[in-house]
């Protein structure tokens, strides 16, 4: 098993599939076809069932910064105990120091504007949501569908976007190789033209979740 909260690039690339962005300004790796079509669906159906508004750690005054809805998923539904399974047998990482999956759903002009997952250490929050668990770690994010048009993710420091594609996922750690957090890990949520997006986020932190 991995360092609490911790994975590796190199743990990462022993599954198949796995491909690591050639960039010194972050880690950051993606894997198509992670997860299969039918589990997508099942995770979608979850979404649609319980969405409700997004919303932000710090408000910063912008009503559009982030129109998606999103949800926690249930851990007790045979598709999230699933896709958890997969999450731990690749990443290797201490399933405590996992938040829990999230889902999100983008319809037509909906987006999350630049932003970073981890938490800012001025934020006015901070110390409610990285008090106890710490602040997150790596980020896992799939996307569980393909998406008519637009809606893709765009890290604006290295000028890379990824595309949905149903199953992809995505990547990575939110801190560089000293341990300080990564600004460069800054990423944009681009607003869907035509067709609805659905992806799930997950989450670690440093120390045990709750």
């Amino acid at each position: 098993m991995a360092n609490p909260g911790q994975t590796t690039p190199a743990l990462l690339l022993q599954h198949p599939g796995m491909r690591r962005v050639p960039t010194p300004r972050l880690t950051l790796l993606d894997c198509p076809r992670f997860l299969p079509p039918d589990l997508c669906a099942d995770l979608i159906a979850l979404i649609d069932r319980d969405r409700r508004p997004s919303t932000i750690a710090d408000a910063n005054g912008d009503d559009s910064f982030r129109t998606s809805e999103t949800c926690d998923l249930d851990p007790a539904q045979p598709a999230v105990r699933d896709l958890e399974g997969r999450l731990f047998a690749l990443n290797r990482i201490d399933p405590a120091h996992g938040e829990p999956v999230q889902g999100q759903r983008y319809a037509v002009g909906q987006e999350f504007k630049n932003h970073t997952d981890y938490f800012e250490p001025q934020g006015v929050d901070f110390h409610k949501y990285c008090g106890v668990a710490g602040q997150r770690t790596w980020t896992f994010m799939i996307y569980l569908n393909d998406v008519a048009a637009g809606g893709g993710t765009r890290f604006k420091v290295i000028k890379k976007t990824v595309q949905p594609e149903t199953g992809k996922l995505l990547c990575w750690d939110n801190h560089r190789e000293d341990a300080s957090l990564n600004p460069a890990t800054l990423h944009h949520g681009m607003k869907v033209r035509k067709g609805v997006k659905y992806v799930i986020t997950k989450w670690y932190r440093e120390r045990p979740w709750g």
